[in-house]
């Protein structure tokens, strides 16, 4: 299992434009974990009952940094503290989970050097399922191909769809199947270089398996996070997953078409946004009518140019 979400890692397969597979053996340690522990106690004299918690805080970085706090939180008498066996459980959680993101972070490391090295320019693309983020990537693919190279990592927990989408468009393609894993790490991006062998000076497009969390956690040595919300699915997103819109450079307000036929208040998500990562750069667009869609292209340049 994934140490920060409990999902399952077996099962992970590579396809693409060399047009074969193998299995994946992930190498994470497997545990399944609360980072929050509450205790309660109960009073028969009808009292609110009160709780011993130990909260853990994440802090967000670009390049995959991350600082955990921990704050212990007794509101009881000393007699009430928490058992011993329960803060031991959630110190050995936090544990496992800084060795396993210190463990990702060193590939990371590697992979950011490998780019840096080819002067290719990563992307990590990042939203919840349905965002657009194939779409995005195929009209993007549209723009630049074939004046540029550019190659497509898709991650999805099953299907070969989306890098069947990519390849229609020129550009290779690898499809990375992760089962139950709702996350691409830093190995799995290693390997799938070494089967892809970008050409230098080129845009290398990881598109992540949809979600807005566990993402947040494994730096794969991209340049950049770019993140997808669609006008579909509210304005407050950037509230509700934080550390996803922290860690990223970039947020596409995408199907900005849809805007009068959904309630959806634009100027306030630029806002909540912006509370959680002032220095978010952000984009209306829209793959249907091309809206946005310049701007998108001159951040692109500019990123390679960087």
């Amino acid at each position: 299992m994934c140490s920060t979400c409990g999902c399952s890692e077996g099962g992970v397969t590579m396809s693409g434009s060399d047009h074969h597979e193998h299995d994946h053996e992930h190498e994470h340690e497997h545990h399944h974990c609360d980072v929050h522990a509450q205790h309660h106690h109960h009073h028969p004299d009808g009292s609110h009952p009160k709780a011993n918690y130990i909260e853990v805080h994440h802090h967000y970085y670009h390049h995959g940094d991350v600082h955990h706090h921990i704050h212990y939180h007794v509101d009881t008498l000393p007699s009430e503290q928490p058992p011993q066996n329960m803060t031991q459980g959630v110190k050995r959680t936090i544990n496992i989970e800084q060795q396993v993101l210190a463990k990702n972070n060193q590939q990371a490391a590697h992979n950011r050097e490998h780019f840096a090295s080819h002067q290719q320019c990563a992307l990590n693309f990042v939203s919840s399922p349905g965002s657009g983020k194939t779409s995005l990537l195929v009209e993007t693919l549209k723009r630049l191909l074939p004046e540029h190279s550019c190659y497509v990592i898709e991650g999805d927990q099953q299907t070969q769809n989306d890098a069947h989408r990519i390849e229609a468009t020129g550009a290779p393609a690898l499809q990375i199947n992760t089962g139950k894993g709702c996350h691409l790490d830093a190995q799995m991006i290693h390997d799938a270089l070494h089967r892809l062998e970008p050409s230098d000076h080129s845009y290398v497009f990881i598109e992540n398996v949809g979600n807005l969390v566990c993402p947040a956690d494994f730096d794969l040595g991209e340049k950049h996070k770019v993140v997808l919300l669609s006008v579909t699915e509210g304005e407050d997103k950037p509230l509700k997953y934080p550390h996803m819109f922290a860690a990223s450079s970039l947020l596409l307000i995408n199907k900005a078409d849809l805007l009068e036929h959904v309630d959806f208040d634009l100027k306030q998500c630029m806002e909540y946004a912006h509370q959680v990562n002032p220095e978010l750069t952000i984009i209306p667009i829209s793959t249907t009518t091309g809206e946005g869609m310049d701007e998108w292209m001159s951040w692109l340049e500019a990123q390679q140019c960087a």
